[in-house]
């Protein structure tokens, strides 16, 4: 058995490690804003797979990957490899694209202001902050769920120390500090990941063996024609794809590699490692649930912690410790980068705010907000319960808002409110069919009148509703618009924030095109990555 005091020591040693490592490499570094929420070309190829790699695998893969495995098996498993390779292939096609528009950028609200204007602007900025501040509560839930199970050490404990250290080399370092750490944390975790699920299978008596207590415990799980689990598989894709085109923390990277040939390569190494660490992260669920202890276990059975049951009197405290420090590592990996992204979401705004700030604000109020995400990140997490409940309220307004919002990069007809429209339409068939917690949908069913239909357990209506509603929309909107948006106005517009400050007064949102030289619709730009769009912009 795990001791409380032995498991705050190993948390503390871990954290104090990276926290160190993020500090020593950025001391000196960060010298201007940009330095802080950009790290603009100094990311080569290496660190940036790295990163990108550690930036996915927070502790949700040991927690709402192996639930979603305990609940549905191997086509949950399948779902949830497809649903995090795919983001990963589709940001190497747009990663070159978002460097060649913008070359000067640094996030996706800045983006959505100056192709759709204000209000698609404050929807995407609503939208990507609750997610990733959903996604960061997340995290903080799981490693303080996993030690309280384990080691009972208090929730708000774990959330502390995690939240206050990780802050720390964060505030400090910024996104320079997040991409070294990262590297290392990759390093760590693969290994790690690996020996502790070999350790698993060996101690369970092989391969047959557990194949075998699955089949014995619950057969569906292994088979890949049960139908709960293949809408479920094909609700992961859709969720995880219309969330992470919402994410941050994905555009921050596109300007920290060094170029667009790193971009693509490193997004494409990820889409395959990552693909693999989701498969053998949702199988430990379905070795949890296959294992006789784990679903008799006499403090209840909890799909969310299957794992950590899994572990609990049945291992060693060596293989429990590994597990721990694994979970350390991951959140650590998440959790830097999600205080990085939200801050820069605000800080690149803060020109338009407030009245023509200097660097030196700029930087402090980049801080301050790193300090206030965390502090709100830790109090929502005391309060949390299902990690796995939690992303998926923050998914549905991914899949909703993600097509319109990228979309714009290749289309001058796609107006704002036309963008504005398909998101809202999309996010309303998605909510009709979503099972809200706290009894929310039974609540707006009575409301109007008992004519919604029942909520989908499985998620694939809520999900794939969205995502297919709002691109049909947004689709038909660029079909039908009287705009021709000029791609030069997001270089013009979009400039870096240890510069010249851009006026804030200037027209955003729809505007006359100036048509280039030949005629084409490839936008020039001050970037070497200009050549490597490599895409044409759809005159729809």
């Amino acid at each position: 058995m795990v001791t409380t005091a032995g498991a705050l020591a190993l948390t503390v040693a871990t954290l104090s490690v990276f926290t160190a490592v993020g500090l020593w490499v950025s001391r000196g570094e960060v010298r201007s804003v940009e330095d802080l929420i950009s790290a603009r070309g100094s990311a080569s190829e290496g660190r940036t797979t790295a990163t990108l790699i550690a930036s996915v695998m927070g502790v949700w893969i040991l927690l709402s990957a192996p639930e979603a495995g305990a609940l549905y098996g191997i086509a949950a498993v399948a779902g949830y490899a497809l649903g995090e390779a795919v983001p990963m292939l589709v940001y190497s096609k747009l990663g070159p694209r978002i460097r060649a528009v913008i070359p000067e950028g640094h996030s996706l609200t800045e983006y959505a202001y100056v192709r759709y204007g204000t209000a698609m602007h404050a929807f995407v900025l609503a939208v990507s902050v609750l997610y990733m501040f959903v996604f960061l509560a997340a995290e903080l839930t799981g490693i303080a769920q996993a030690l309280q199970y384990v080691a009972a050490v208090p929730r708000w404990q774990t959330s502390v120390l995690v939240g206050g250290f990780v802050v720390l080399y964060t505030g400090y370092g910024g996104l320079r500090a997040s991409i070294i750490t990262d590297t290392v944390q990759t390093l760590v975790v693969l290994p790690l990941l690996a020996v502790s699920v070999a350790a698993v299978v060996v101690t369970l008596g092989g391969t047959d063996a557990v194949y075998q207590g699955i089949e014995r415990v619950n057969p569906t799980l292994l088979d890949p024609t049960y139908v709960p689990g293949i809408r479920f598989g094909v609700a992961l894709v859709f969720a995880v794809l219309g969330a992470e085109l919402l994410n941050q923390t994905w555009w921050q990277r596109i300007y920290a590699a060094d170029g667009a040939d790193t971009v693509q390569r490193g997004f494409r190494t990820a889409a395959v490692a990552n693909g693999l660490v989701m498969v053998v992260a949702t199988l430990l669920g379905v070795i949890a649930a296959g294992n006789a202890a784990v679903v008799t276990s006499g403090t209840g059975y909890n799909a969310g912690i299957a794992f950590f049951v899994l572990l609990e009197g049945a291992f060693g405290d060596w293989l429990v410790l590994a597990v721990l420090l694994l979970g350390l590592v991951l959140v650590m990996s998440t959790t830097d980068s999600l205080f990085n992204a939200l801050a820069s979401l605000v800080t690149a705004d803060l020109p338009r705010l407030l009245n023509d700030p200097d660097e030196q604000a700029l930087r402090r109020g980049a801080r301050m907000l790193t300090l206030v995400v965390a502090v709100a990140a830790i109090l929502v997490s005391l309060r949390a319960r299902s990690v796995l409940r939690l992303f998926f309220t923050a998914d549905l307004l991914g899949a909703a808002v993600g097509f319109p919002l990228i979309y714009g990069l290749f289309s001058r007809q796609l107006s704002g409110p036309g963008a504005l429209a398909s998101a809202l339409g999309g996010l309303a068939v998605g909510a009709t069919f979503f099972p809200f917690p706290f009894g929310l949908h039974a609540a707006a069913n009575a409301a109007l009148g008992g004519v919604l239909p029942a909520p989908d357990a499985t998620y694939l209506l809520p999900f794939a509703g969205a995502f297919f509603v709002s691109t049909a929309l947004t689709l038909l909107a660029a079909r039908l618009g009287d705009v021709d948006f000029d791609f030069d106005h997001l270089s013009q517009e979009i400039q870096r924030l240890d510069g010249p400050v851009a006026n804030a007064d200037t027209s955003v949102g729809e505007r006359e095109a100036t048509p280039s030289a030949g005629g084409t619709d490839t936008p020039p730009t001050a970037s070497d990555d200009a050549d490597e769009s490599n895409s044409e912009v759809s005159d729809r």
